[in-house]
C-alpha cells in the first residue's frame, strides 16, 4: 500500500477527529483522539483498496502531497 495524503482536522459538530484520503473517492474514517482516527483511516485505506479491488477498479496510485496552484 502506497503513502496516500491523509487529512486530519476535528469536528466541533461531531465532537471527534475525522480523516478524508481525497485520492480515495469516500474514504473517511473518524476517531476520539489524533491516534485512534489514524489507525482508522489506514485500516479504511486498506479495506477501500480491497473491495475497489475486488470490483475490478483501478487504484490510483499515491500522489502524495496535494499542491494548490
Amino acid at each position: 500500500m502506497g503513502k496516500y495524503e491523509v487529512i486530519i482536522w476535528w469536528s466541533k459538530e461531531d465532537g471527534c477527529y475525522l480523516a478524508e484520503v481525497p485520492e480515495l473517492p469516500g474514504c473517511m474514517a473518524d476517531g476520539d483522539s489524533l491516534s485512534e482516527v489514524a489507525q482508522a483511516v489506514e485500516e479504511s485505506i486498506k479495506m477501500w483498496i480491497d473491495v475497489n479491488q475486488e470490483r475490478g477498479i483501478e487504484i490510483p496510485e499515491p500522489k502524495g502531497r496535494l499542491k494548490y496552484v
